[in-house]
């Protein structure tokens, strides 16, 4: 198996990991705090990456990928946070598109300073996939934009971003230690947020199984973008990793026969496209 397609192979999971834990996420955050969901989840994902890390026998990485890795889980948490509150502005048909657009450009721009330009035809794909996220994400809310509502979204897309380019910095062979730390530090300053807030810690127990998934599909989300930016080029790997939203609204038609708009088919299949150029 070539780099290239471990790339292409790892960042697919990871789209698909990210998009599932999204929708159970989504599901669970329903009947309660969307924050207390995710800091029960990060909890759980813990011990889940400290014990992968001691049974793959993983070398510990040194301070300066430590430091990337913190690095990532606070742009992460920030783009979290800003997500959630555009989100709940209301504004959901402009908040998730623009977010998930950012989120892909940032890592190409870095990746082609840095490595230089991939084919045309992964060029094309680039373009297709992130027109793809657009349409995926979108909704058929109508009516005129507040510039002001537009902040949060970049924000988002700028977190999440630099999470990419972040994780693609660390110099190691190693994936579960730095993912350990990045979460050790995603998880303080949400925790502090939620505290600041003054929101009650609490959490109906049948929800927890939901939780725990939750946190078993964000932390393989993470774990297998790790393993894409360690095989290829960050912008391929970011790029397909960014894909997440097909997965999200493709369990929500099948799983709760939610109606996929004009627009989201579109994006599905601009999508498959997508991966086919960039694969090729």
């Amino acid at each position: 198996m070539t780099n290239e397609f471990k790339s292409v192979f790892w960042g697919l999971l990871s789209a698909a990991s990210w998009g599932s834990g999204d929708f159970t996420g989504g599901i669970t955050s329903r009947r309660s705090t969307p924050f207390i969901v995710i800091i029960i989840s990060q909890v759980f994902s813990i011990p889940l990456l400290f014990t992968l890390g001691l049974l793959f026998g993983e070398s510990i990485p040194d301070i300066v990928s430590i430091g990337w890795a913190m690095l990532a889980g606070g742009s992460g948490v920030m783009g979290l946070v800003a997500l959630y509150m555009g989100l709940s502005s209301g504004n959901m048909g402009i908040v998730a598109p623009l977010s998930a657009l950012i989120t892909g450009i940032i890592p190409v721009f870095v990746s082609i300073t840095l490595e230089g330009l991939p084919s045309p035809l992964t060029m094309v794909g680039f373009g297709l996939a992130l027109a793809a996220v657009w349409l995926v994400s979108s909704t058929d809310d109508g009516g005129r934009i507040d510039k002001s509502i537009l902040l949060l979204p970049l924000v988002a897309g700028l977190g999440f971003g630099l999470f990419f380019v972040f994780i693609d910095q660390m110099v190691t062979d190693s994936v579960f230690w730095p993912l350990l730390a990045a979460r050790f530090t995603s998880l303080s300053i949400l925790t502090g947020y939620v505290r600041g807030r003054k929101q009650p810690f609490t959490v109906n127990r049948s929800l927890l199984p939901l939780i725990l998934l939750c946190g078993l599909l964000d932390t393989g989300g993470n774990v297998f973008f790790a393993l894409a930016a360690q095989a290829g080029r960050l912008d391929i790997s970011a790029v397909l990793s960014s894909l997440y939203p097909a997965a999200t609204v493709m369990l929500a038609w099948f799983i709760l026969k939610e109606r996929l708009t004009r627009k989201q088919w579109v994006g599905v299949v601009m999508a498959l496209v997508a991966v086919a150029l960039i694969a090729g």
